[in-house]
């Protein structure tokens, strides 16, 4: 009869106590559940003796206690400027550019000046003098009409390689290359876009190959090809009519024999060209010059209202008409 009391009384006492989840009150509501369920036994059993159950309650505290001890953090270090010397040499803290790194924002401090000056310091003695001979940018264009444009880039990333860093970029001016007129002409007609009419330069580009240097040798392959084949003539190319041209030849052209032809025959010519008698004096004249210039225009570049008013100002000269 007394076990079976004991238990009834145990199930209803921990049926109402509360539970939290912070540890430390769950324990000590665990704790009064014990006291409590004891004390209504002891009371609801005389003669029954309830143990102390405070030594119990202590030691497992400790033992939480020291549980939590294990994780407490180390204290932080101080920052890295505090443990520093003001006269630290901070080429050999960054003496190249840092590989990715999360921690690290990318910066330019393995290019700082006394930087730059340790490596130059260090390459001057695989390096020789300047030419004294080319004082000028006209002259190393001159001597050295190839130019090579390359890039390198610093970045956050996995590799030290960056994609765009393998491209190339070849400049040279077509006066600069051994041409003849038909060579020149076919040279530009092979390579399109490339090249830039206003400043005489062709452009290659190559991005092709995986490395800087691969694509260098493929641009200067393009270069010699381009040059060797300009200088070919096909069979086909003697059957090349005036339309056919990728520009406007003024001399020996039908547009020059006419316009000749129309001032020998005119009746009233300008006053330049009364005294002429040859068909070289009438080429050269003011007048013809000016009509030569605007026909040009107007075949070589795109078709618009100035170079259209150019030209008829310039018919106009040479028939006599009075501008409205």
């Amino acid at each position: 009869m007394a076990s079976f009391r004991f238990t009834h009384v145990f199930s209803q006492t921990t049926k109402y106590l509360p539970t939290v989840a912070c540890s430390e009150v769950k324990v000590n509501i665990v704790c009064l559940q014990s006291i409590a369920r004891y004390s209504m036994i002891s009371s609801s059993l005389p003669g029954v003796e309830v143990p102390d159950l405070s030594t119990q309650i202590n030691r497992r505290r400790s033992k939480q206690i020291a549980f939590r001890n294990k994780f407490v953090k180390a204290p932080l270090p101080p920052p890295r400027h505090l443990k520093m010397k003001e006269d630290q040499d901070w080429t050999a803290v960054w003496p190249t550019a840092m590989a990715f790194k999360p921690s690290t924002i990318p910066n330019f401090l393995h290019l700082t000046p006394s930087a730059i000056k340790k490596h130059c310091l260090a390459l001057k003695v695989f390096c020789t003098d300047w030419p004294k001979a080319l004082d000028s940018d006209e002259k190393v264009e001159n001597h050295f009409p190839v130019e090579i444009e390359t890039s390198d880039y610093i970045f956050s990333g996995p590799s030290l390689r960056h994609p765009m860093a393998r491209v190339v970029k070849l400049n040279v001016k077509l006066s600069h290359l051994e041409l003849d007129l038909h060579a020149r002409r076919k040279l530009i007609k092979l390579v399109g876009d490339r090249y830039d009419k206003d400043t005489d330069t062709l452009t290659i580009t190559a991005d092709r190959c995986p490395t800087k240097k691969q694509n260098r040798d493929y641009a200067l392959y393009l270069l010699t090809v381009l040059y060797h084949e300009s200088w070919k003539t096909e069979a086909w190319e003697a059957d090349k009519t005036d339309d056919d041209m990728e520009e406007f030849i003024w001399e020996n052209s039908v547009s020059q024999k006419n316009i000749i032809n129309l001032i020998e025959n005119m009746k009233e010519k300008p006053e330049t060209l009364k005294a002429v008698k040859s068909h070289d004096d009438i080429i050269q004249s003011q007048e013809v010059l000016q009509y030569k210039t605007a026909l040009k225009k107007l075949h070589d570049e795109k078709e618009c209202l100035e170079n259209v008013e150019d030209y008829k100002e310039a018919v106009k000269k040479i028939l006599l008409v009075k501008s409205s």
